[in-house]
């Protein structure tokens, strides 16, 4: 039996593992996506024969003259130039949805279709209020990558009007010395594709597709179904292998506005994304976190059913998830409040490690860890007493106070690479040893 982790020569056990980088990913309000703007009712919720905030503002387009109509969408296509790709095709869509539904005797001109769709469109921004909760995982593409080196893909939880939490992306570099370098986001940014939506019993599936020239900082996945429709919430990718074929998965909370529900999202490639609800007891919470290949056959997560403790759960099923056993308690002051997981269990010779979040006095957030037995992992072969990553005095400041958070961190080289998120506001890396950490837990 290992001991719980400790400092090495009584230094604080935070300052002895980390190595915070000079690196922030702040929010960005100039980062905009252009989405369905919905007066009063939703259209899908009209009657034809009513008259509606909707009808009112198509008559009023519908009764200008041609000329009138034409200055005035030259007007918005000006004032609006650069800002987005695609604008008149994405108004001759928005269109095509207000002439399904508003009034079937009506049919616009090129130019009243296109100022119409403009009408029912708004700015977004995305990320005006927070960019924070990621979660990091190799990338693909390696190709060109010097030795030594690791390219990745970094998922952000951003947040902007109404506090509407949507998905978005970065890629970076690890160096073989550990230091990290995030590439710059992309001037626009824009959202998928739907290609299909199947309706289901406790749930949509969706499968959404970016554009492949699009680079992947200007993809946004912003909510689709109903029970997203306030928020795709801190999503936590892992890079899965299973009989050799290698997919990223992530778990996510989809926010409904008055409920919660774990869901699953999967791509190869990240253009195509499937969404998909996760049926069953184990998936009505928050914080699910699955490992990274099937033991013993089975899919296996850390989960969080009861709001304070982590539960081990397997499954036949990917998609449903029941029952599970404790496997850890408060049992620290640092989390005596509750316990949840941060990410997926990373796996290393020497078993999996497990970063966890505590929450304690006056609700503050702190990151520690557990090693679990790589053959069984009911088995705690070691835990922190100590947290290894708690806010400092310049990170206590933001929209939710004294709170670090992580949605996955990777192993490369000889280090673990963690982004974590400060006080529910921005981004930021640290590093650690891997050897150091474990060192202490041996």
């Amino acid at each position: 039996m290992r001991h719980p982790l400790r400092p090495i020569e009584g230094t604080p056990l935070h300052t002895t593992f980390l190595n915070r980088q000079a690196l922030h990913l702040r929010p960005d309000p100039a980062r905009v996506i252009v989405r369905p703007f919905k007066p009063a009712t939703e259209p899908r919720d009209l009657n034809p024969t009513d008259k509606t905030r909707a009808n009112h503002i198509v008559e009023r387009v519908l009764n200008l003259d041609a000329e009138e109509a034409a200055r005035q969408l030259a007007d918005v296509l000006e004032n609006f130039a650069g800002r987005h790709r695609n604008l008149l095709e994405t108004f001759e869509l928005r269109a095509d949805e207000m002439e399904q539904a508003l009034a079937a005797h009506c049919r616009f001109t090129s130019v009243q279709r296109q100022l119409i769709g403009a009408y029912f469109m708004n700015e977004y921004s995305f990320e005006a209020s927070a960019l924070f909760n990621p979660s990091i995982v190799s990338h693909p593409d390696q190709s060109g990558t010097p030795a030594g080196s690791l390219r990745f893909i970094l998922s952000l939880r951003a947040v902007g009007e109404g506090h509407v939490s949507s998905l978005t992306f970065r890629t970076g570099t690890i160096a073989s010395d550990g230091s990290i370098d995030v590439e710059p986001t992309v001037r626009l940014a824009s959202s998928p594709q739907i290609r299909h939506l199947v309706p289901g019993p406790i749930g949509d599936e969706v499968e959404l597709a970016f554009r492949p020239d699009h680079d992947i900082s200007e993809r946004v996945i912003f909510p689709v179904t109903a029970s997203q429709s306030h928020g795709i919430e801190d999503a936590r990718f892992v890079e899965f292998t299973d009989g050799g074929r290698k997919t990223y998965y992530a778990t996510y909370t989809a926010y409904q506005g008055t409920a919660i529900r774990s869901e699953l999202i999967e791509t190869g490639d990240f253009i195509s994304f499937r969404m998909s609800p996760l049926h069953g007891t184990a998936a009505r919470n928050k914080g699910m976190a699955l490992f990274p290949r099937r033991i013993d056959g089975k899919f296996a997560m850390i989960a969080r059913q009861d709001n304070e403790n982590l539960y081990l759960v397997y499954s036949d099923d990917l998609y449903r998830w029941e029952g599970g056993q404790v496997l850890l308690k408060p049992q620290f002051p640092w989390e005596f409040v509750q316990i949840g997981n941060c990410g997926s269990p990373i796996e290393l010779e020497e078993g999996w490690l497990l970063l966890t979040h505590g929450v304690g006095p006056v609700r503050k957030y702190s990151i520690g860890a557990a090693l679990l037995d790589k053959c069984d992992p009911s088995k705690v072969l070691a835990r922190s007493s100590e947290p290894l990553l708690r806010p400092e005095p310049s990170e206590r400041e933001g929209y939710v106070p004294n709170v670090v958070y992580t949605c996955g961190a990777i192993a490369h080289n000889d280090r673990i690479i963690l982004p974590y998120a400060v006080s529910d506001t921005y981004s930021h890396f640290a590093t650690m040893k891997v050897s150091a950490l474990l060192q202490a837990m041996s």
